[in-house]
């Protein structure tokens, strides 16, 4: 009877092991399927990637930091001309 109890749990848990190694590989086509999908579908709605995202963004900001430069050099020519101006 011990025996026979003990291949009992023995092919029980070489079963649950069995399902749970299908369970894992099902789980992970699942994440493919879903993963193919998502790309497909933000692929057809011209969304940007994050490389595209983040080029622009380091535009931007040479754009504002060329944008203060500019600005403060304006603001210095303004200062000379009108200390010329009030000179003459």
């Amino acid at each position: 009877m011990t025996q026979t109890t003990n291949r009992i749990f023995d092919e029980f848990a070489r079963l649950a092991n069995d399902a749970a190694g299908v369970a894992s590989g099902v789980r992970r086509e699942v994440e493919t399927m879903v993963r193919s999908q998502a790309e497909r579908i933000l692929r057809g709605m011209d969304v940007v990637t994050r490389e595209e995202h983040e080029a622009v963004k380091e535009m931007a900001a040479k754009a504002r930091d060329d944008s203060e430069k500019l600005a403060h050099r304006v603001a210095e020519l303004e200062q000379l001309l009108k200390k010329r101006d009030e000179s003459i």
